[in-house]
């Protein structure tokens, strides 16, 4: 574990993506012990710390964690929006548009080249 002085600080980003295109940041100094809902608290951007109905939830790194998580040194605290599209029903879709051979994984294969030994 960290071996820090008392009144240390710990440096945690957080980031939000409001829309599509638009991503926040904010770099805070917190207090040792902070956790997620303190983080988010601290930006501002949903009060209480707790996600509000424009956002789902919060993570760390990628990760959905409990608003009562405790924060390490330089953690990047992160809030999630709703999806816009269930990636199931898009992958549906786009096969349905570009049929069997333009889709999936071995759609671009490459020409084999016979080789002259």
């Amino acid at each position: 574990m960290d071996n820090a002085a008392p009144g240390a600080v710990l440096h945690v980003v957080v980031a939000a993506s409001p829309q599509a295109g638009q991503v926040l940041e904010q770099l805070l100094r917190l207090p040792l012990g902070a956790t997620v809902a303190d983080a988010v608290q601290a930006s501002g951007w949903a009060p209480g710390g707790v996600p509000s109905p424009q956002w789902v939830a919060c993570g760390v790194w990628g990760r959905v964690v409990a608003p009562q998580q405790q924060l390490r040194d330089q953690d990047r605290v992160e809030l999630y929006r709703p999806l816009s599209v269930d990636p199931k029903v898009a992958r549906r879709e786009r096969f349905a548009r570009q049929g069997a051979r333009a889709a999936g994984l071995f759609a671009r294969q490459r020409a084999i080249v016979p080789r002259s030994d």
